[in-house]
């Protein structure tokens, strides 16, 4: 078992987000998953990501506040115990339209690594 106190996870800058601030819940350490890497992001008010993809899907739990999700397809406002899953290449933008903090467990597979 390894467990990751809130206190000490660790921050990380998430590629073409602003004003999100980042937390490493599990992933990326001796003894952590193998295949999943785990995150919590704060979206300040205003604050939002993309337009962006990934060659990885990804799956996304609103905790608290709520997110405005667009993709080439339709346009959600996800809120507290929403979820969505991003699927492999689809270009999304998340944007927090609130005056509150919104918090987003992000659950995404390990990149897979380069020869």
């Amino acid at each position: 078992m390894r467990i990751t106190r809130f206190g000490e996870a660790q921050p990380y800058e998430a590629p073409n987000h602003f004003d999100v601030r980042s937390l490493r819940l599990q992933g990326f350490a001796p003894g952590g998953p193998e295949k999943f890497w785990i995150g919590l992001s704060h979206y300040l008010p205003g604050g939002g990501a993309g337009p962006d993809s990934s060659p990885l899907e990804k799956v996304y739990v609103v905790l608290a506040g709520a997110v405005a999700l667009r993709t080439a397809d339709e346009e959600v406002v996800l809120g507290p115990m929403d979820s969505c899953c991003i699927a492999p290449h689809e270009v999304r933008t998340v944007k927090n339209l609130g005056n509150e903090v919104a918090t987003i467990l992000v659950a995404m597979p390990y990149p897979e690594k380069q020869p």
